[in-house]
């Protein structure tokens, strides 16, 4: 009897153990799905000498993998435009867009947004980028009157647009790799731009530079946030607790310089979104943009 009793322990302990370790399988097999529009470089852009989940390559690339780990998770990237990411995050097909996002009051109105985390220059410095021949041109924002200028639609560079320079025409780009082609090609006169996306534009191409205008900034919006859908707050509580780490260990620096060396070094081809019915499927969404 005393036998068989110990055997039943054994066994029940077994069964525990067992529990267990399924248990911690399943964690690390669980996925964080995180919405990009890969288009953004130096946040977020495609390296297409790698394959898969790993030609997703950028400062932003490198926080959403920081974070998965942190969570014991495995990231997977879902590439789309800059709009569709924030209706991913709203339907639940992703569990948090990371894309440069700025803050805005709609975007606080309509999401649980994280604390801020800070990606160099690429949000404090915006400036306007024009072809070659018209380098230090507009340099106020009178300069501008009756301008094409080309931003990317629901993004901080098209509401700079709309206080900064009144009197500009504004054409609404989606994909900023095609809208360098477009303002190449003369469909419009400037773009407003990142300042780190500027230095990779004219690293790859030196048809480009800038106009000598640079917007004011107001401090709100010189960092960038983490969308997540509204309501979710064991999860926002989570990843503000991981940015923290993240910011005291200094790591933010070191990714924002590794992530522009990568840019720079990259062909124009590279610094662009991949074919975006592609990105769309794996999304489920409309393809559109933003920034």
């Amino acid at each position: 009897m005393k036998a068989k009793k110990i055997i039943a322990l054994a066994l029940a302990i077994c069964l525990i153990i067992t529990a267990a370790a399924a248990c911690g399988d399943k964690k690390s097999g669980e996925k964080l799905k995180v919405a990009t529009s890969p288009d953004f470089a130096p946040m977020a852009f495609v390296d297409t000498s790698k394959q898969g989940q790993e030609q997703y390559v950028g400062f932003d690339m490198m926080l959403a993998k920081y974070i998965a780990d942190e969570m014991g998770k495995e990231l997977e990237i879902m590439p789309m435009s800059f709009d569709a990411c924030t209706t991913a995050v709203s339907m639940g097909t992703v569990d948090m867009a990371i894309s440069g996002f700025s803050w805005r009051q709609d975007r606080e109105d309509g999401f649980n947004l994280s604390d801020f985390y800070y990606p160099g220059d690429n949000e404090s410095d915006q400036v306007v980028i024009v072809r070659k021949e018209d380098e230090g041109k507009y340099t106020k924002p009178e300069d501008f009157a009756g301008v094409k200028v080309g931003a990317q639609t629901s993004s901080l560079q098209e509401s700079l647009c709309q206080e900064q320079l009144p009197d500009c025409e504004i054409v609404v780009v989606g994909d900023l790799g095609t809208a360098l082609l477009q303002l190449k090609k003369g469909d419009f006169d400037a773009m407003a731009v990142a300042k780190g996306q500027a230095d990779v534009f004219m690293s790859n191409d030196d048809g480009v530079a800038l106009s000598g205008f640079q917007f004011e900034v107001d401090d709100k919006y010189t960092a960038n946030v983490i969308v997540m859908k509204k309501g979710a707050d064991d999860l926002t509580k989570e990843v503000n607790a991981i940015l923290k780490k993240a910011y005291d260990s200094g790591v933010y620096g070191e990714w924002y310089d590794k992530a522009k060396e990568m840019a720079m070094s990259a062909t124009a081809q590279e610094v662009t979104m991949p074919d975006e019915s592609e990105g769309s499927e794996e999304a489920g969404e409309p393809s559109t943009q933003e920034e």
